[in-house]
């Protein structure tokens, strides 16, 4: 882990400060920070376990933002700017080297806005 991966982790964690009060911190660890749902999840597979809403984590090359919503909700995901975009990993992963600067940390903000917003239209928080 670098200082820069560090640095990164704590800016990435304070993209879903304003959702934790309906949201439950799974994981909060020096190289994990999970969120989850509090209701049981409506999907059998879950087995009533609360659905997972996102996540940052320091991997050896990356750390990452994982954040569900984007995968759930294609129309949403079709709003994420080229500068974001450039960053992504599959559906709904960003991957970092170094802290993001404030443009993508306010769109990191307001793609978990508007996720937080459909996953609870949908009752999954």
């Amino acid at each position: 882990m670098t200082a820069e991966f560090n640095e990164a982790f704590a800016a990435l964690k304070q993209v879903f400060k304003p959702h934790l009060r309906r949201l439950d911190v799974q994981a909060d660890t020096a190289n994990e920070y999970t969120l989850v749902g509090r209701v049981p999840s409506p999907f059998k597979q879950h087995k009533g376990n609360p659905v997972f809403f996102a996540s940052v984590r320091i991997g050896k090359a990356y750390v990452s933002l994982h954040l569900l919503p984007l995968y759930m909700n294609p129309t949403l995901a079709g709003t994420i700017s080229p500068a974001l975009k450039k960053r992504m990993q599959g559906k709904a992963c960003f991957n970092f080297k170094t802290p993001p600067d404030s443009e993508l940390i306010a769109e990191l903000e307001r793609l978990t806005a508007a996720g937080f917003k459909s996953f609870d239209q949908k009752k999954w928080l």
